[in-house]
């Protein structure tokens, strides 16, 4: 998908985007103006662009009451790419350096074949890092470090659930919860159990099998990635005291502290999350949602863990660029064991 020069000198780019809210058939491939790099900023051509499922929950339309960009928008937030151009002020990369990022919340733009970002938010790739694993990286290694570093406050010698252990997050959060010295216990599936032991899981219960309050009690904290009813029996494996932090929940009043939102979104998020906070409650237990923030110094700390060995991208499936669509329908299957990946043109 070559760039065309248009008019006045202008150049064009392929991009997936949305100009609705919807199902899947409200994404599709189209030609656009490139960006370019504002203060700050830099221009990067991507390589490689990562699914995740926030990605397909912003195109349902879930996410309005937290984030409302202008549309239409392309979508997607992990990119990983070469440095093209480099705006007014920015100095930490240089043409052709090769980044790794997560896009701002309210840009995204990352499934496009050119992407103007801040240079804040990206970092070097790990050098021993293909593009398509460093695109796997971001939103979901960034969810799992800064969850359980600054959320939970995982310590050496924890005892540690993760809920989902297989899936995008999951992978990351079980090799993070080991760097950091905790004992991990995950769900997975049959399927997926070999995986989650690999990465570092000392054990792994069966979710089809059995339940995992049946087998674990006083556990120091634990990562929620499912939400819903797992979330709510997840306080009930816990010390007292200790932290629930899901990202597969429903928001709580605190997370609109983290989000800069006022009162109004306080309240809301209080009374969607009732039955949760009650729950936590009832059993001696705190509930905290998370929504990870951009960082490039954390990708930094991740590329350095990838470089020592420590930290390991799974990827499931890569599609091509003009595949999106069908790499969307993947994704949203659920089936997915670590990440789905795009690629561009450029071999990777």
């Amino acid at each position: 998908m070559p760039e065309t020069a248009l008019n006045h000198g202008r150049t064009t780019m392929q991009a997936f985007r949305i100009h609705a809210y919807g199902g899947p058939e409200r994404g599709r491939m189209e030609e656009v103006e490139r960006p370019e790099p504002g203060a700050g900023e830099i221009l990067v051509r991507v390589h490689a662009a990562a699914l995740n499922p926030v990605d397909y929950k912003f195109r349902q339309g879930m996410l309005r009451p937290i984030v409302r960009p202008r549309l239409p928008i392309a979508l997607g937030s992990d990119l990983a790419g070469t440095v093209e151009a480099v705006g007014a002020g920015a100095t930490k990369f240089a043409v052709g350096d090769r980044v790794f990022a997560r896009t701002p919340e309210l840009r995204m733009g990352a499934l496009a074949q050119f992407a103007a970002i801040p240079e804040g938010v990206a970092a070097k790739m790990p050098a021993n890092a293909s593009f398509d694993q460093a695109a796997a990286i971001p939103l979901a290694a960034l969810t799992a470090l800064q969850a359980l570093r600054d959320v939970l406050g995982v310590q050496r010698g924890w005892r540690l659930l993760i809920t989902g252990g297989t899936g995008g997050v999951g992978t990351f959060a079980i090799q993070i919860a080991r760097h950091l010295g905790a004992e991990v216990a995950t769900t997975a599936s049959s399927r997926g159990a070999d995986l989650a032991r690999r990465l570092g899981a000392d054990q792994v219960i069966d979710y089809e099998k059995e339940r995992f309050e049946d087998r674990l009690s006083e556990l120091d904290g634990v990562f929620d990635l499912i939400g819903g009813a797992t979330l709510r029996r997840c306080f009930r494996v816990v010390r007292k005291g200790a932290t629930v932090v899901s990202v597969g929940g429903v928001p709580e009043p605190n997370t609109a502290k983290d989000l800069d939102g006022g009162a109004a979104m306080a309240a809301m998020f209080a009374a969607i999350s009732v039955r949760e906070r009650f729950a936590a409650w009832r059993n001696g237990a705190r509930y905290r949602y998370y929504f990870m923030h951009s960082s490039g110094s954390d990708l930094e700390e991740l590329a350095a863990m990838m470089e020592a060995g420590t930290l390991e991208p799974v990827i499931d499936r890569t599609f091509p660029f003009a595949g999106t669509a069908e790499a969307f329908a993947y994704l949203e299957e659920g089936h997915a064991k670590g990440k789905v990946v795009v690629t561009m043109d450029e071999p990777t």
